[in-house]
Order: structure tokens, then C-alpha cells, then sequence
């Protein structure tokens, strides 16, 4: 997949609104390698072919960013409340897509999701077959079971985790690790294996998975069935295992009670693209009195975890306005397909993990108020608001790095990569970060405003002796399966 620089055209009409998005969107390229078409003095003249080839994407390229204007112009439109106005735009941009940008690859292929959420939000109530409204619990698993094939994003965000968690288990004979939202328990495995190779004998495991209720629908997924599955490999692999579903719709519904903590247990808490869910508005934070993301950081630091680890998508789509919110998800969803592109002949689940993007898509285009849920936001604003809970962060350091750099071999994709980034590590694509891992853990001097006690007793069974790092190499091998 190439990438694609705007800034070199020459007297374009819409260059400034592929520049409104602070940056390129990917288009698809012939060549595969990245192109700028800044005319070379010294080039040799290209061939009859070359040059009709040239002319041909060149007008492509145009119609892309004439496609990206459209979009944001529509937006506009909606945000000023000039419904007729952003309905002629949405008429343009549909007959671009239907005409001349091709919407197999590319920018074409982003920019239909968004006109489709662009479309559903002026017409809520006409039919669409692109609508996304909430489903089945099984629609939704299979979904995030995909997107989890189709590249390394969950798995890097499982891996990071899991390996902060191992090293905060060294030396401990009970351990309790509390998922926000287990899903399928697809992460699990890999540091239960990685327990079972430990010198002297693996730890007592116990798992405390948040998950949806049964649900009326009449739906398979069943959150003790996913205890059922881990149960089973920890026998195959010799881990004294228990596991415990607590059904929970949303987090804030959530107390620390539900979680049964032991004396004595050492606890992780994890978190893979949950928190975000908590947030408000950022104009609406001061009048919720604690908001529902401060309320429930504040009870996790008060169980005084070893380790709470934190997968974000470093994104910014928090935005109360319109405009800003769409251009921002439009440039961080644009990398995001480009990346999957480049992947697909080595993984599995695209139209699924395609169809997991759109619903992120729709939420953030569509939704206002508390109807919004996909409320991204970067790295900067979560270490500001973890720390004011209480929390204090454990840097994930070089080994960390180098095991996410063997896990990300496992995919062909040159364009992966990693970055450390304050103490985090961040997946990036072309350098552009997608989604970012941190640790942190409860603090010894908490905040006076939080109402958490100013002292940490540790009584949890733990030798002070740490047993190294001799099982990573196990831990990235199952991380990849």
C-alpha cells in the first residue's frame, strides 16, 4: 500500500481540504511504494504508457481529495445546521464514489464508511443496509474475534499487557487478575501457559472476567462458557485456575465488591479499549460530579493493584464539535484500513474486522451527547487523568520493546512498528501511532481530592525475589497463535 504526500500538487482546487485533516490519507498505489509526483527536471521523459498511467492516477488522486472536501464540507453543514446544503454535499460525495474513486482500496474504501455514517446521521430513519445499530452479542464477538485476526492491534494491546502483568506476578504464589471486558478470553491463555513454565511450579491463577449479561436475544455467547474454555487449558497445561463472570453492561455499573478480592492474592487489573467508554464530553465534565471515568480509577486505585494495565487507542475523537471529531476519526481510520490493506494476504477476517471499524465509524460521526460511546483520546490526556486517580506508571521498558518487536514479525507488514513514548509503547503504522499500552499501579502518595487512603499496605504474597524474564519467549509464541 503507498502512501501518498498532498502536499507536492501543483495548483489543485481542493488541496486545502485534504490539508484540513493535518495530514495524508492513504491512497492506493500501482507501485506499492510511496510517490509525491514533484516534477523531476532531470528525470528521463516517461514512455507513452508511463505518462498515461501517471495521468490516469493523478485523476484519481484528484477525485480522492475533491471526495475528502465533499465529506468535510457535509460536516460543516450538519455542525452550522444547513441540513440542504449538507445533503447536496452528501449527494456529490456518493456520485464520486459511485463514478470515479474506486472504493476497493485506498481512500475510497475509508471515505465510503464515513459517507454511509454521514448518510445515516441526516437520515436516521431511511433504510440503509450500512446501518450498524447495536446487535447481537454474538454479531459482536464474531466481529471482534475478526478484527482480532486481521492484524496485530489486539494482540500487541494483549502481549504488552500480559507481559507487565507476568513481571509484576514474579515471585507470587496467588494471583487474581480482574479483565473490564473479557470478551472471548482470547488473551488469556498466553500468560497462563507462560505461569506454567515458571521455575517452581506455576502460581494459584484466579481470573474475575467482566463481560455482558445473558442476553434475551437468544444469543450463544455466554460470559461462564469463556471461564469454561480457560478452565480447561489451565488443566491442559497444569495451572491451579479458577475463574469468576461478572455481568456488567457498563462499567460505572460496576462496584468493587462484585470482584471478590482475597487477602493475600496479588491483583492486575486489565483494561483493552474500555475506559474510553467512560468519558463525557469534555465541555460537560465539571457539571458530572465524579464523572464516571474518574469514579471508577478512583476504586481501582483504591484496591491497590500490583499492576493495571491500560490499551487505549491513541486517537483523539473526543471532540464536542462535529467538524473536528470527523476529520480526526477520518485521518486516524484512514491509517488504520491502509494498514489492514497491506495485511490482508497474510491474515484472516477482513470484511468482519472492516465491519468492527464501521461501527466505531458510526458512533463517532453519528452519535451526540451520551449516545457517543467511542470516545477516543490520546496518550497525553490518559497520563493526566491516571494520575490524578491515584495511579502511578510503571515504565514498560527495552524488553518490552523487544518482545513486541518478535510479535509484530509474525506479520509481514514492514509498516509496523514500535514506539516508546513516556514509559508506553505505542503500535504505530509509517510512524503513525494506533493504539498505545501502559502500566501503572497504585500510588504510595495518593491525590488528598480522591478520598483513597494515603498509605499502601502491601499484604500481598509475594517474595521480593524476582525470577527474570526466562519464559517471554513462550509468552510471545502464544500471543501470535
Amino acid at each position: 500500500m503507498g502512501h501518498y504526500a498532498f502536499g507536492c500538487q501543483q495548483g489543485m482546487d481542493h488541496a486545502a481540504a485534504a490539508a484540513s485533516l493535518s495530514g495524508a490519507l492513504p491512497l492506493p498505489s500501482a507501485q506499492g511504494a510511496a510517490a509525491s509526483y514533484c516534477v523531476d527536471p532531470s528525470a528521463v521523459p516517461p514512455s507513452v504508457a508511463e505518462a498515461e498511467s501517471a495521468r490516469r492516477h493523478q485523476e484519481e488522486e484528484n477525485a480522492a481529495i475533491r471526495l475528502v472536501h465533499l465529506l468535510v464540507t457535509c460536516a460543516h453543514a450538519i455542525q452550522a445546521g444547513d441540513y440542504e446544503a449538507a445533503a447536496g454535499n452528501l449527494a456529490e460525495a456518493r456520485s464520486a464514489l459511485a463514478t470515479t474513486v474506486s472504493t476497493v482500496a485506498g481512500i475510497g474504501r475509508v471515505t465510503s464508511h464515513f459517507t454511509a455514517a454521514l448518510a445515516q446521521r441526516l437520515f436516521p430513519a431511511s433504510p440503509s443496509h450500512h446501518s450498524v445499530a447495536s446487535s447481537s452479542a454474538d454479531h459482536a464477538a464474531d466481529l471482534y474475534r475478526q478484527f482480532y485476526d486481521a492484524g496485530p492491534y489486539l494482540k500487541f494491546a494483549h502481549f504488552t499487557a500480559n507481559q507487565a502483568i507476568l513481571e509484576a506476578f514474579e515471585g507470587c504464589d496467588r494471583v487474581h487478575v480482574v479483565d473490564l471486558d473479557i470478551m472471548q478470553g482470547v488473551q488469556w491463555p498466553a500468560l497462563i501457559q507462560t505461569l506454567s513454565l515458571r521455575p517452581g511450579g506455576p502460581p494459584d491463577l484466579r481470573i474475575t472476567g467482566v463481560g455482558r449479561p445473558p442476553a434475551a436475544d437468544g444469543s450463544r455467547y455466554d460470559l461462564n462458557e469463556v471461564g469454561v474454555r480457560l478452565a480447561e487449558f489451565a488443566r491442559a497445561v497444569n495451572v491451579p485456575f479458577s475463574f469468576r463472570g461478572v455481568p456488567c453492561d457498563t462499567l460505572d455499573a460496576l462496584q468493587p465488591w462484585m470482584l471478590q478480592l482475597f487477602p493475600g492474592e496479588a491483583l492486575a487489573v486489565n483494561s483493552v479499549c474500555r475506559l474510553h467508554r467512560l468519558l463525557v464530553d469534555p465541555d460537560a465534565a465539571s457539571t458530572s460530579l465524579p464523572s464516571p471515568i474518574d469514579a471508577v480509577l478512583g476504586w481501582i486505585a483504591a484496591m491497590q493493584p500490583r499492576v493495571f494495565t491500560v490499551v487505549e487507542q491513541e486517537a483523539d475523537h473526543n471532540k464536542p464539535a462535529l467538524v473536528e471529531r470527523f476529520t480526526n476519526a477520518l485521518y486516524y481510520y484512514g491509517t488504520v484500513f491502509d494498514s489492514m490493506e497491506a495485511m490482508s494476504a497474510h491474515t484472516t477476517g477482513g470484511l468482519g474486522a472492516e465491519a468492527y471499524l464501521q461501527r466505531e465509524i458510526f458512533d463517532i460521526v453519528c452519535g451526540e451527547g451520551s449516545a457517543r460511546v467511542e470516545r477516543h483520546e490520546p496518550l497525553s490526556l490518559w497520563h493526566a487523568r491516571l494520575r490524578r486517580a491515584g495511579l502511578a506508571q510503571t515504565p514498560l521498558g527495552s524488553s518490552a520493546v523487544r518482545q513486541a518487536v518478535t510479535l509484530l514479525r509474525a506479520f509481514s507488514g514492514a509498516g509496523y512498528g514500535v514506539q516508546e513514548r513516556e514509559g508506553c509503547l505505542t503500535l504505530a503504522w509509517h510512524d503513525r501511532p494506533l493504539f498505545t499500552a501502559s502500566a501503572w499501579h497504585a500510588a504510595r502518595t495518593v491525590p488528598a481530592d480522591t478520598g483513597i487512603v494515603d498509605e499502601r499496605v502491601d499484604s500481598q504474597n509475594c517474595s521480593s525475589e524476582s525470577s527474570g524474564h526466562q519464559h517471554q519467549a513462550a509468552l510471545a509464541g502464544v500471543a501470535m497463535q
